[in-house]
């Protein structure tokens, strides 16, 4: 078990004013079976005219807001109070279902949890099933694989074969291309992981949230220093979703928060919105992960 607070802060700094703008905010970490969260707060300066909460259809908790002040920076802070839960001792994924039966039993199951597994089968906004992605996945998953130690073998492969490189891609860079040149982030090599999976008929989604950090040895840990991360979840009839993390080629730990799930990134965007004016902005984003003890009362 680990308690934690976390503030994470964006700050949009645009070039000329902007009228007004709308956004939606994927930054309030969920309560699960991973974790719980005992209180967030949100602070947006400038101050919104409107502002409300509901759930999304992943059961995400969203933050809609609307700036309607004229502005040039609009900064939102976001502060959050979080426990986690260990591992599962003596979890053997060796159970899990073999991956090449899953389908098949989704599609006979009238179970309202493999019932709403299936849409993580098909394409996404950032996720096509390929047959190239199918082959790059199939040596870790032979006939009769159990699905999450396949899994597992998976995001191994592409911890110790591709390299993390901030500079190598975009949002939008095309997974053929993370396949072929091997280096991305986390963003792709979870889409990367997603599509594979996918289209071997193996449900998967993308998990956005955080990681603790820590600093190199002998040094303090710098303020704003950590970062949002992704990686998936995989669905097993039976057992449910089991998370792993092929950043650092392992399933999560009690260091891991999650903040929201979806198809891709496109489904869990920290922060997106539509904006009247602005011309060209900068973006900073700043993230604290840190370990305090929570106060309930």
């Amino acid at each position: 078990m680990a308690e934690y607070r976390v503030v994470h802060k964006t700050t949009y700094t645009y070039e000329e004013l902007v009228a007004y703008c709308h956004n939606l905010a994927h930054m309030y970490p969920l309560t699960s079976r991973h974790q719980d969260c005992f209180r967030t707060h949100v602070t947006v300066n400038p101050k919104p005219v409107v502002s409300s909460f509901r759930r999304d259809y992943f059961g995400n908790q969203v933050f809609l807001f609307s700036v309607e002040d004229p502005h040039k920076s609009l900064e939102v802070i976001v502060e959050s109070t979080i426990r986690t839960h260990s591992a599962e001792v003596g979890y053997d994924l060796m159970r899990s279902t073999p991956w090449n039966e899953i389908e098949s039993l989704l599609a006979e199951s009238n179970l309202e949890q493999d019932i709403s597994a299936i849409e993580y089968l098909h394409h996404s906004p950032f996720i096509v099933k390929r047959h190239e992605f199918a082959e790059f996945a199939r040596p870790f998953f032979p006939l009769g694989k159990p699905v999450f130690a396949g899994t597992l073998e998976l995001i191994k492969s592409i911890y110790s074969t591709f390299k993390y490189d901030v500079k190598a891609t975009t949002i939008n860079t095309p997974l053929q291309q993370v396949l072929t040149e091997k280096k991305g982030v986390c963003q792709d090599f979870s889409h990367l992981s997603i599509s594979a999976l996918r289209s071997l008929g193996i449900p998967a989604r993308y998990i956005s949230g955080y990681l603790e950090t820590q600093p190199p040895p002998g040094q303090e840990k710098l303020r704003g220093s950590d970062a949002t991360h992704a990686w998936i979840s995989v669905y097993c009839p039976d057992m449910g979703w089991q998370d792993f993390d092929p950043t650092n080629g392992k399933m999560i730990s009690e260091d891991y928060i999650i903040t929201a799930v979806g198809r891709d990134y496109a489904d869990v965007s920290p922060l997106k919105g539509i904006i009247f004016g602005g011309g060209k902005h900068k973006l900073l984003v700043q993230v604290d992960v840190l370990r305090e003890a929570i106060s309930e009362f």
